[in-house]
C-alpha cells in the first residue's frame, strides 16, 4: 500500500524537474541540518524522560531520529509546500538515515541497543518504497507524452492519492491498534513527548528557513520534513526486535497516531504561519 501511495505521489511531480530541484543546495542543506543536526539534539533531550523503560526509549529513538520519506510529500503538497524539492531530497534523506541511525543510537543509547539494529530492512525499504515507484512513475510520465493511456493513469492516480494515504495508514494502524490499547497506560508517557517534538520542530523549521532565506514553498517543505517521521518504514525494524523490547513497535505506532492529528492541524496552520513569518522579499522569491 505504501509503495502504491508513493507511486501516485511521484506521478504528481514531473520527474524531469528533479534534476533542477536536486541542484538547490540551499534547500537541501537546510533540510539536512534540520533533520540530522538539530533533530538528534532535540531527541536526546526528549528521550531522557523515558530512558528508564528500554522499550519506550528505543521505540522513541527509532522513530524520531528518522525523517519521513513517503507521505510527508503528500502533506507538504496539501499545505502548499514544494513537493518537487522535497521529492528530490528523498533519496539523500533515506541514505543518510541508513548511515547515521546506528551512530545516533550508539551515542544516545549506548552499544547494547545499537547491536539490535539491522541495516538490511532499510535498504529493502529504500528499493521497494522509493526506487521502484519512482522508476514506475517516470515510465508512466514518458508514456503520457505520447499516449492517452499514460495520461489516464496519471489522472486516476492523482484522484486516488488521498484515499490511498488514508487506506495505507488504516492498514498500518489497524494491524497494531489492539496491542496499543492493551499498553495504553504505558504508552501515555510518549504522548507529550511526541507532541512536544512536533511543536519544537515547527519552530525550528521556521527559524532555519528564515536563516537560509528560503521562499514560502521551500519553508513549508522544510517544516514538514522536520516534523514528520519515518514511522511506517521503521515499523518493520521495530517488529523485528527481541521480545524484551516488545513495546517498541507500539511506541512507533503511537507516534503515527499523534502525527496524524498533528498533520491535520499543520496542513492548515503552516501556510498561515509561513506567510506571517516571511519577509515580502523572501516570500515573493521564486529562485529557490
Amino acid at each position: 500500500m505504501l509503495a502504491l501511495l508513493l507511486f501516485a505521489t511521484f506521478l504528481g511531480v514531473p520527474i524531469i524537474e528533479l534534476g533542477r530541484a536536486f541542484r538547490d543546495w540551499k534547500f537541501l542543506s537546510t533540510v539536512v541540518v534540520v533533520n540530522f543536526v538539530v533533530v538528534p539534539i532535540v531527541v536526546f533531550g526528549l528521550s531522557r524522560f523515558v530512558e528508564d523503560d528500554q522499550g519506550l526509549f528505543f521505540g522513541l529513538l527509532l522513530v524520531l531520529l528518522t525523517p519521513c520519506v513517503d507521505y510527508v510529500i503528500v502533506f507538504t503538497g496539501l499545505a502548499g509546500g514544494s513537493k518537487a524539492r522535497l521529492l528530490a531530497a528523498t533519496p539523500l534523506l533515506m541514505l543518510l538515515q541508513i548511515m547515521l541511525l546506528p551512530l545516533y543510537l550508539l551515542v544516545i543509547a549506548g552499544p547494547d541497543l545499537t547491536g539490535l539494529v539491522e541495516i538490511e530492512p532499510f535498504v529493502e525499504a529504500f528499493v521497494v518504497l522509493i526506487v521502484i515507484p519512482l522508476v514506475g512513475a517516470a515510465y508512466v510520465q514518458a508514456i503520457a507524452r505520447r499516449f492517452a493511456i499514460g495520461r489516464r493513469i496519471e489522472e486516476v492516480m492523482a484522484a486516488a492519492m488521498v484515499p490511498l494515504m488514508m487506506l495505507t495508514l488504516a492498514v498500518i494502524i489497524g494491524s497494531q491498534i489492539a496491542a496499543v490499547g492493551s499498553e495504553a497506560l504505558t504508552l501515555l508517557r510518549l504522548l507529550p513527548l511526541y507532541a512536544g517534538f512536533a511543536i519544537i520542530m515547527l519552530l525550528v523549521g521556521v527559524g532555519a528557513s528564515r536563516v537560509a532565506k528560503l521562499d514560502t514553498p521551500g519553508t513549508g517543505a522544510v517544516i514538514f520534513s522536520g516534523v514528520t517521521r519515518n514511522s511506517l518504514v521503521v515499523l518493520p525494524l521495530a517488529l523485528a526486535l527481541p521480545v524484551e523490547l516488545a513495546i517498541a513497535p507500539l511506541a512507533v505506532v503511537t507516534q503515527t497516531l499523534v502525527e496524524l492529528v498533528v498533520m491535520v492541524l499543520f496542513v492548515r496552520l503552516v501556510p498561515a504561519l509561513v506567510r506571517g513569518s516571511q519577509s515580502p522579499t523572501v516570500s515573493g522569491s521564486t529562485g529557490n
